[in-house]
């Protein structure tokens, strides 16, 4: 199988850009403008260009800063490394940054076998107030279905787990359409809900998947 996770919010309660914002003054906004999205209530695209104009400026050594403190949440990696052992391929799929996502694998003693995410350029020393990356307009439906050709894994055999709005495409194509403390907008999407990584343990195993 391959099991496609989104990160802020489900693998992670850390908030990548609020976590960003806080060292550069603008948490709040970053937060209002990260709800929104996440309700479905502004498109994507919009509301990462959006969040990434606010750290325009930002040193690199405090953007640095704020993805070290990116942590997985409770019994993430457990989840991840049972879904391994299984033989299963395990990919994060976010609109997040590759780097606060290898910091949150490293810390936590785990690893994936693909990350799909963005990234925030950085000119003399300082971030730009620009995104880039992969999942800006291009949605999770796309990663996943290039991921299951990648990986020779049939989209009857995929499993998405998410919890915004972003993360639809992705939870309306899956095999298997897991939502992690859904929002209101994402839940008619899924097929099961769970509200913690031991629920969503047990609910591998009680599909045999793990």
């Amino acid at each position: 199988m391959l099991v496609a996770f989104d990160f802020d919010g489900t693998l992670s309660n850390s908030e990548m850009t609020v976590l960003l914002g806080e060292r550069r003054g603008v948490a709040d906004e970053m937060e209002a403008i990260t709800d929104r999205a996440m309700n479905d209530e502004i498109d994507y695209a919009t509301s990462l260009r959006e969040r990434a104009a606010l750290l325009d400026g930002l040193p690199e050594a405090e953007a640095a800063a704020a993805f070290d403190e990116v942590v997985l949440r409770d019994g993430s990696a457990e989840v991840v490394d049972a879904l391994r052992a299984a033989g299963h391929t395990v990919a994060i799929l976010t609109g997040g940054f590759e780097r606060g996502v290898a910091a949150a694998l490293e810390r936590a003693g785990t690893t994936v076998d693909t990350v799909v995410a963005n990234r925030l350029p950085v000119a003399d020393g300082a971030l730009t107030g620009e995104v880039e990356g992969p999942l800006i307009e291009g949605t999770k439906d796309d990663a996943l279905s290039r991921l299951s050709t990648e990986f020779g894994v049939p989209m009857a055999d995929t499993v998405a787990v998410g919890d915004g709005a972003n993360d639809l495409p992705m939870l309306e194509v899956a095999g298997l359409a897991v939502g992690f403390e859904p929002k209101p907008a994402v839940e008619p999407a899924c097929d099961e809900e769970v509200s913690t990584m031991s629920e969503l343990l047990a609910l591998f195993e009680e599909r045999d998947v793990v």
